[in-house]
């Protein structure tokens, strides 16, 4: 498996800080020490740290595409079910990634277009537009719950929850 890019490894060490300190705690300074390199290096990648927060966010955003991109699609709603599946099994990293962004709400830009782009997808696979919105919501509802830990379901729920969203089987 090939190294991780020296990006990818600044967004590591930034999301590091964040998990392990808080977002107050994401500093140009504190990521350098993280990452092991200087303050130099870091800024030549992110000469910013709104730059750095944005490279955060689009990191997790190309993430949960790629989880969604890798998830069987053969009937209408799959692309529903592969979003709820995807969003219960990953909140718990995001976590950071909120709270870097509630420093800066502005920068959240990349993320309400990813939306648009997600919402239209899942509409367009979908029977309904409200069964698309139904499981969007519910995936979102979830995730929130998770990330700001307000009453998450706990895994047997979570389960149920994703299961009541599976289509059933048809006789063969």
């Amino acid at each position: 498996m090939a190294a991780p890019s020296r990006r990818s490894h600044l967004l590591q060490a930034a999301a590091a800080v964040v998990r392990r300190s808080g977002a107050e705690a994401l500093t140009l300074d504190a990521v350098a020490a993280e990452a092991g390199v200087s303050k130099g290096g870091l800024l030549y990648h992110f000469p910013t740290k709104d730059a750095l927060i944005q490279g955060l966010l689009v990191a997790a955003l190309d993430q949960f595409d790629q989880a969604l991109a890798q998830q069987p699609r053969t009937q209408p709603g799959d692309l529903g079910r592969a979003y709820l599946q995807v969003t219960a099994l990953g909140a718990s990293e995001d976590a950071s990634l909120v709270a870097a962004i509630a420093q800066r709400p502005e920068l959240i830009e990349p993320m309400r277009s990813r939306y648009q782009q997600w919402t239209a997808e899942l509409v367009a696979d979908a029977r309904s537009p409200v069964e698309a919105w139904v499981m969007r919501l519910t995936a979102d509802g979830m995730w929130l719950a998770d990330v700001l830990d307000l009453a998450p379901p706990d895994a047997e729920l979570r389960a149920q929850i994703l299961a009541y969203f599976t289509p059933p089987q048809e006789a063969e």
